[in-house]
């Protein structure tokens, strides 16, 4: 519930190469839909000569948020097959593209599908893939003398402090697992003059 599967790290200039096309594959995890634009805009750069680039991605825990991309290829041989990848490992938040330099032999809808989706599997395949934990971000806001106790509170939860700002009243902002929220709520509302919220 509070978990999904997503890749390690980028994996980036994967060749395959059918009847003369190039095929370069890529994956990245992403966390938003900025990230997804980034991405895909700096491969854009890289290869402003490719023929095609075609794309799929999932986003979000059940990856409900999800697009595949034929970038000018037959409609359902390029985005699907990649994105039918993505479902495969049962990964989200995860953008894989695949960038096509045309060879001058016609593959055919069959042998586009074939190329696109080999592509995406041996993209996927030099990754590692991991399972990560649902987050959120949680800022409170306490006076000085609470201190001691705010950060054996986090400590406990494992959370992960991102900003902390201490003058008379302090303020803190961490990062907290999804799975601990209700615990974390419980225990700041029976304290005294602090303020929190998650966002």
């Amino acid at each position: 519930m509070f978990e999904y599967k997503t890749i390690e790290k980028p994996i980036e200039n994967i060749l395959l190469k059918e009847k003369g096309s190039k095929f370069i594959g890529f994956a990245f995890p992403v966390n938003s839909e900025t990230e997804l634009k980034e991405n895909l805009e700096k491969i854009k750069q890289e290869h402003p000569k490719a023929t095609h680039h075609c794309y799929a991605f999932r986003l979000g825990l059940g990856g409900e948020n999800y697009r595949a991309n034929d970038d000018g290829e037959p409609s359902g041989s390029a985005g699907l097959p990649i994105f039918n990848q993505l479902l495969a490992h049962e990964i989200t938040n995860i953008l894989v593209i695949v960038v096509r330099y045309y060879g001058g032999t016609k593959l055919g809808v069959s042998g586009l599908v074939k190329a696109y989706k080999e592509s995406a599997k041996l993209t996927l395949d030099e990754a590692k893939i991991i399972t990560k934990e649902l987050e959120t971000q949680l800022e409170i806001e306490f006076p000085f003398d609470k201190q001691n106790i705010i950060f054996t509170l986090l400590n406990k939860f494992d959370t992960k402090i991102i900003n902390f700002n201490a003058q008379e009243s302090c303020k803190i902002v961490a990062s907290a697992k999804m799975s601990q929220k209700e615990n974390i709520s419980e225990q700041l509302s029976e304290m005294q003059n602090i303020c929190f919220k998650f966002f």
